[in-house]
């Protein structure tokens, strides 16, 4: 009982120190690829907005700073398109439609330099999807502090040359919001190494829609 006992503690002990070391690695390899101005920003085609909860009639306080964000990118000329990714596996919830709306409705965007990504289902699919079917190559990617660090990760392991740029918070957000999203991506950088690692396919594949050419094509 008592081997058992220690062969369980190292266990523990070692997968603990493994998941802390892959935290950390990721964190240190995407830090030199991250600004938090648009003076530091260098320019790109391509500007991705990763998806997040939207609402029947809004957006969450989370894709909100991301969209504003984005299009602060877009208007300092520092890229020439968005690529909105996000959830849009059934009827109901529609993420991607969603941001585009209110991006109309709210900022008066250009809807022709909006390109939908309808199977962005996680941070690791929309950045494979982004070079598989979107055939984008370079890219600014926008998100909370909280989660860049792996989305750059991600997107530059997967061939992207990705800069990624921390959103502000224009919304507060809560104490108890924050801790839950440090325990979340702990985990998630976790599942995110070995994605990577494993160039798991995303759910969906398909017909590629260049980010260069008819953003309309990508809608629907």
């Amino acid at each position: 009982m008592k081997k058992l006992i220690v062969l369980l503690a190292t266990f523990v002990f070692l997968s603990l120190a493994g998941a802390l070391v892959i935290n950390l690695s990721i964190i240190y390899m995407a830090k030199p690829y991250i600004v938090s101005s648009l003076e530091e920003l260098p320019e790109s085609y391509t500007v991705i907005i990763p998806g997040a909860k939207v609402y029947e009639t809004t957006v969450s306080h989370v894709v909100h700073d991301r969209i504003d964000c984005a299009l602060n990118v877009l208007n300092a000329e520092k890229a020439k398109k968005i690529l909105v990714s996000g959830d849009h596996g059934r009827k109901d919830y529609d993420e991607v439609n969603a941001i585009k709306d209110f991006m109309v409705k709210n900022y008066g965007i250009d809807e022709s330099v909006v390109f939908l990504d309808h199977a962005g289902f996680s941070t690791y699919e929309t950045m494979y999807r982004a070079r598989a079917i979107f055939n984008v190559s370079e890219c600014t990617v926008v998100s909370q502090a909280a989660f860049i660090h792996r989305a750059v990760y991600i997107a530059r392991k997967l061939g992207l040359n990705a800069v990624g740029i921390t959103a502000p918070a224009l919304h507060p957000y809560a104490a108890a919001t924050q801790r839950m999203w440090k325990v979340r991506e702990f985990l998630a950088r976790i599942k995110a190494f070995f994605d990577v690692l494993f160039r798991v396919k995303p759910t969906y594949l398909g017909e590629q829609i260049p980010i260069t050419g008819d953003a309309s094509l990508s809608w629907d």
